[in-house]
């Protein structure tokens, strides 16, 4: 036997110890501090280049700053179903201790809504984490290939997980204990409990379709928000133990929340993007009603919707670069946008009107602000 053979069967004997000692719950907080430090070794050469250079912050239109990170995607190329590829882990998301007690209390108190009658009880659907999501590039034409890890679990861990800044007993938070503000994509997958699509429609006499956030739903109350915004679901969104399609999805949140059917509309997916604050995934696109006008939209949403209690109000705003960011920039509504939709709005812009055009635009419309 080589040297070198001596050599891996002896690191990979240690590495097994590391790592089933690793998994005892008492050490899973240690992991993670480390994992945190050092996941920014393992991302692509991209990520680390952009991490080195400070390219990694997020999006900003003048005094409209939000947590919305650009993974990847800029609006103008389109990015091709087939350069998606989604696997799903075995083993759910494991919550630490004392993130699982916070869970258990979210569960207890659902409980006692369906018993007492005092309010609707949240459904504890199937959902979807991040393990991971790496980007790399085609050796001849440079088009991205996004490799997507995802792991099951469900929406009262979201609900926990999404506690970024409870303490915990040492005084601790989720966010300062797992989080680090120079790695942003470095997380583990129990504070990444969420991924969605959001989508930019626009009808077919170049109307943007901009929906206000009911205020009865339990995540982001009365925020206005992309056309559609559908997270993914275990249950609903993949075969059996497939992966789930993305595409379907964001069929299916036009379907739901705007009763729209595949052959009414075309779909681009544009890019990935990550709110950083509440370690949120989506996919965004952007969405081209065939036929529809803004009107017949109105009308048809008049007739029934799915989801419709989702949303309290829905607006229409010409999808010109001058006119859409005068709107997003708009004092009653400057500081009321879920943290993705202005970034998505921005791609949209970008993809079909040329990003020195939606730039020169921008620039103008906060200019006249100062």
């Amino acid at each position: 036997m080589s040297g070198i053979d001596v050599g891996n069967g002896v690191v990979g004997a240690i590495l097994g110890v590391v790592f089933a000692t690793l998994f005892q719950q008492g050490l899973q907080d240690a992991w993670f501090k480390v994992r945190r430090r050092s996941a920014g070794m393992v991302r692509s050469i991209t990520f680390r280049e952009h991490q080195q250079g400070g390219a990694w912050s997020t999006f900003a239109l003048g005094p409209l700053h939000t947590s919305a990170l650009i993974v990847d995607g800029d609006g103008h190329a389109v990015i091709s179903p087939e350069s998606v590829h989604i696997q799903v882990l075995d083993g759910d998301v494991e919550l630490p201790a004392e993130m699982a007690a916070w869970r258990e209390q979210i569960a207890a108190e659902e409980d006692r809504a369906r018993e007492t009658g005092d309010r609707v009880p949240v459904w504890n659907g199937p959902r979807y984490a991040v393990e991971s999501l790496d980007v790399s590039r085609t050796a001849l034409d440079e088009q991205a290939e996004i490799h997507l890890r995802l792991r099951p679990t469900d929406y009262h861990t979201f609900l926990a997980a999404q506690q970024l800044d409870r303490r915990f007993a040492d005084g601790d938070t989720p966010r300062t204990r797992y989080l680090d503000p120079e790695q942003p994509l470095a997380a583990p997958a129990f504070l990444q409990c969420s991924f969605g699509v959001n989508i930019a429609v626009v009808t077919a006499d170049h109307l943007l379709v901009v929906s206000h956030r009911s205020e009865r739903v339990r995540t982001a109350p009365g925020v206005w928000n992309s056309s559609v915004n559908e997270g993914l679901s275990r249950h609903i969104d993949s075969s059996g133990r497939g992966a789930p399609d993305l595409h379907a999805a964001a069929r299916r949140g036009m379907r739901e929340e705007l009763a729209l059917e595949p052959h009414e509309f075309t779909l681009s997916l544009l890019a990935f993007v990550l709110d950083v604050d509440k370690r949120a995934w989506s996919a965004h696109y952007y969405a081209r009603l065939n036929d529809l006008t803004g009107e017949q939209l109105r009308t048809r949403m008049s007739r029934g919707v799915p989801d419709r209690w989702e949303h309290q109000a829905v607006e229409y705003v010409p999808f010109r670069s001058a006119e859409v960011t005068r709107y997003l920039l708009r004092p009653d509504r400057i500081h009321r946008w879920a943290p993705v939709a202005p970034a998505l709005f921005h791609l949209a812009l970008v993809h079909v009107h040329g990003r020195a055009s939606v730039e020169r635009a921008e620039a103008q419309a906060v200019r006249r602000l100062r």
